[in-house]
């Protein structure tokens, strides 16, 4: 029997693993029933994010308070690449062969793999908040979900995930999506009362998406017929070719460039983890 979802306790080391199964090409609803996870409290840290994933499409953007070239002007140089032997290949970090594209020609692109029904993605998005807030001049943040839990909903908060950045509220809501999921149980698998998991029929569905994201100036029904288009479709199935191709099997997972990728874990904690993604960005910066 595959393991249920493993949640470690220790700041800074948490994952959710994917088992041992592959990422879905075009994933449909959850099938399996739920595997009975506890509640995670996050760090103090977290708070809320603008991230910088840009939208693709829709009419509900918010528009941005600074420009963004005006606002990468504003932001520090990468810092001077030093190597003394403190982050090791293949030990804290582990490099992707081949490296994979990413979608900001001309930027150094920091990528997220996470899940809204990840608990260790939970704790440590206060952390990425922070990555993205000393983020230097040149780079981005981008978000890729995951969906190698079934069993979990993960295909469900996925196809939330790229639906809301269609239409341009994936920024601002980022953060909400994860307390909907472990703080009001709205989009969870959990029952908050009982502290055990829902039956399958009583999971959240696309509507009850639809309906959290109208609070964002998204019409319920073009929320849902945008989710069940062919080019979310397409792009979960794109997202989890990339995650293949990065060779993740647990989220949180952080890429840089498409070049490397590190988790709390081996990275060896939290405040490490925001250490190792500025000395990456460092390396690529300075084409090493």
């Amino acid at each position: 029997m595959r393991l249920p979802l493993l949640c470690v306790a220790l700041l800074g080391l948490a994952a959710c693993g994917s088992g041992n199964q592959d990422a879905a090409s075009t994933p449909p609803p959850a099938t399996a029933a739920p595997a009975a996870t506890a509640p995670v409290t996050p760090p103090a840290s977290a708070t809320s994010t603008a991230a910088s994933t840009p939208a693709t499409a829709g009419s509900s953007a918010a528009a941005a308070p600074v420009p963004a070239a005006e606002a990468d002007d504003k932001r520090p140089a990468p810092k001077p690449f030093v190597d003394d032997g403190k982050w090791v290949e293949g030990k804290q970090y582990f490099r992707i062969d081949p490296a994979q594209p990413t979608s900001t020609p001309g930027k150094i692109e920091v990528t997220e793999v996470f899940s809204y029904g990840c608990p260790a993605c939970f704790q440590f998005h206060g952390i990425v908040d922070q990555m993205v807030r000393d983020l230097p001049r040149g780079t981005v943040m981008t978000y890729t979900p995951a969906s190698f839990r079934p069993d979990e909903n993960w295909p469900l908060l996925q196809r939330a995930y790229l639906t809301a950045q269609a239409f341009g509220v994936d920024k601002q809501s980022h953060d909400a999506m994860f307390d909907a999921v472990f703080k009001s149980g709205e989009l969870g698998i959990m029952d908050q009362q009982t502290n055990k998991p829902k039956a399958q029929s009583a999971w959240p569905t696309i509507d009850d998406v639809a309906k959290f994201y109208a609070k964002y100036g998204v019409k319920p029904e073009e929320f849902v017929a945008t989710a069940n288009s062919f080019t979310i479709n397409t792009k979960m199935k794109r997202a989890d070719e990339l995650i293949r191709a990065y060779e993740v099997d647990s989220t949180p997972t952080i890429v840089v460039n498409g070049k490397y990728r590190f988790t709390a874990a081996t990275a060896g904690g939290y405040p490490q983890s925001i250490e190792l993604v500025q000395w990456l960005i460092s390396k690529e910066a300075a084409g090493k």
